[in-house]
C-alpha cells in the first residue's frame, strides 16, 4: 500500500514526461485522420449488426467490473498465501487503472466529443468535438475510459511479468476484447485506438514502477 501512494503523483507525471508525451500526441493524431478520413463512420455502420453487438456488448460491464474486482482479488490473494509478488501486482493493476481513469477522464472533461446515438438517422457526427470544460461531460467521449484502464492493466502486467509471455498474451487478449467491444457499441473506433495507445503508456509507467529490483524478489 506504502509503494501505491508513494508512487502515485509521480507515476501520474511519468505519464506525460519525455518521449511519453508523444503517445498522447500520437493518439489525437491518429483521432483527427480517423475522424477526417472518414474511417470512424465507415467503421461505425459496419458495425451495426445485431449478431456482432450481441457478442460485443458485454465488454462494456466486464471492462466495468474487472478493474474493481482483479486488484482487490490480487491483494487479498498475496495476503493470505503471503505472496509478495501477488501483493505487488495487485497495488500495480489498481493504480494502472486508477491513473487511466484519471487521464481519460480528464480528457473527456476537455474535449466533450459526442458518443454514438443508436438509430441516429444516418447522420455522421464522428466529427462533434465539444471542447472546453465539462461541456460534454465525463462519461462518454474521447478516449474510451474502458480501454484506456484496460491496457493500463495489460500493459503493467507485461511489463511486471516479461518472462512470463503467456500472462501477457492473455492481459492483451481480455484488453483487445474489452477495447473493440466498445468500439463496436458504446464509442468511436477512434476512441478505442486513443485509449490503446494511452492506457499502454499508463501501465508500462506504472510497471517499471512496480518491477522488482532483485532477482530474488522475482514471482516464482
Amino acid at each position: 500500500m506504502k509503494q501505491f501512494f508513494m508512487t502515485l503523483p509521480k507515476n501520474v507525471i511519468g505519464c506525460f514526461r519525455g518521449r511519453m508525451i508523444g503517445w498522447h500526441l500520437a493518439a489525437a493524431l491518429l483521432t483527427f485522420i480517423l475522424v477526417r478520413s472518414g474511417f470512424d463512420w465507415a467503421y461505425y455502420r459496419a458495425t451495426r449488426d445485431p449478431g456482432l453487438r450481441a457478442w460485443m456488448f458485454p465488454a462494456a460491464p466486464i471492462g466495468g467490473l474487472v478493474p474493481m474486482v482483479l486488484p482487490l482479488m490480487l491483494i487479498a490473494g498475496g495476503i493470505i498465501v503471503r505472496s509478495a509478488a501477488t501483493l505487488r501486482t495487485g497495488w500495480a493493476v489498481g493504480q494502472a487503472g486508477l491513473i487511466g481513469l484519471l487521464i481519460s477522464s480528464a480528457c473527456k472533461a476537455v474535449t466533450g466529443r459526442a458518443h454514438p446515438v443508436r438509430g441516429a438517422g444516418g447522420v455522421d457526427i464522428t466529427h462533434v468535438f465539444h471542447f472546453g470544460f465539462l461541456r460534454g461531460g465525463m462519461f462518454w467521449g474521447w478516449p474510451s475510459s474502458h480501454t484506456t484502464i484496460a491496457f493500463a492493466m495489460a500493459a503493467a502486467i507485461w511489463t511486471l511479468f516479461p518472462q512470463k509471455k503467456w500472462l501477457g498474451c492473455v492481459a492483451l487478449a481480455y484488453a483487445l476484447y474489452i477495447g473493440l467491444g466498445v468500439s463496436m457499441t458504446i464509442h468511436w473506433f477512434s476512441d478505442f485506438a486513443a485509449g490503446m495507445m494511452i492506457g499502454t503508456v499508463v501501465g508500462v509507467v506504472v510497471g517499471r514502477s512496480f518491477a522488482p529490483r532483485t532477482d530474488t524478489d522475482q514471482p516464482g
